[in-house]
């Protein structure tokens, strides 16, 4: 799948649950959207996440309502979600999915968040990959991420987030890829 076709397909999946009522008929709970610095953890880059040139990443995730889930979980809410994260410069795109745990901070608007779950990207599996590129070594890899947010409304949500891909060596090659930005939610 190239990757305008896959921006088309975010596109329309946002367009699509972009009405509450219709969110809501199928248990989407929270949409997010946002932009991220690719491969941040390319060595000599962390310093430089403020150059436009690296943010190269879209992000999209929903997030669905599950009470029973959550039922168990004594602190905090935890949500299976599904989302994908596209780069506009050429390089390796992935469609995740997996469960979040969301956690405020005491008495306060702020909340930290995990996830984990899985991925399948656009990059390369095997050999040498020439920079930026790199080779994942599985098409399937494992999917972590992290947020630090601040809930500005009700509805209306700000969070940074760092999200990690890799196949924790169960593959010949695990370069793993790390991404990070900011991304705005939305609660129905």
């Amino acid at each position: 799948m190239k990757i305008h076709e896959t921006s088309r397909i975010a596109l329309t999946v946002l367009l699509l649950f972009s009405a509450p009522a219709l969110a809501q008929d199928f248990g989407i709970s929270e949409i997010r959207g946002g932009i991220f610095a690719h491969s941040v953890d390319e060595p000599g880059t962390f310093l430089d996440l403020l150059n436009a040139d690296r943010v190269q990443n879209l992000n999209i995730e929903l997030l669905f309502d599950t009470p029973g889930l959550t039922d168990w979980v004594t602190l905090g809410e935890l949500r299976p979600h599904i989302g994908a994260t596209l780069n506009t410069g050429g390089l390796e795109s992935m469609v995740y999915a997996g469960a979040s745990w969301t956690v405020p901070l005491f008495d306060s608007p702020v909340f930290i968040e995990v996830a984990f779950g899985g991925a399948v990207h656009t990059g390369n599996n095997i050999g040498p990959t020439p920079m930026p590129a790199r080779s994942l070594g599985c098409s399937l890899l494992f999917h972590e991420a992290a947020s630090l947010g601040v809930q500005l409304s009700p509805n209306a949500s700000i969070m940074a987030t760092i999200e990690h891909a890799s196949n924790a060596n169960l593959c010949l090659d695990n370069r793993g890829l790390t991404n990070m930005g900011i991304r705005l939610g939305w609660k129905f």
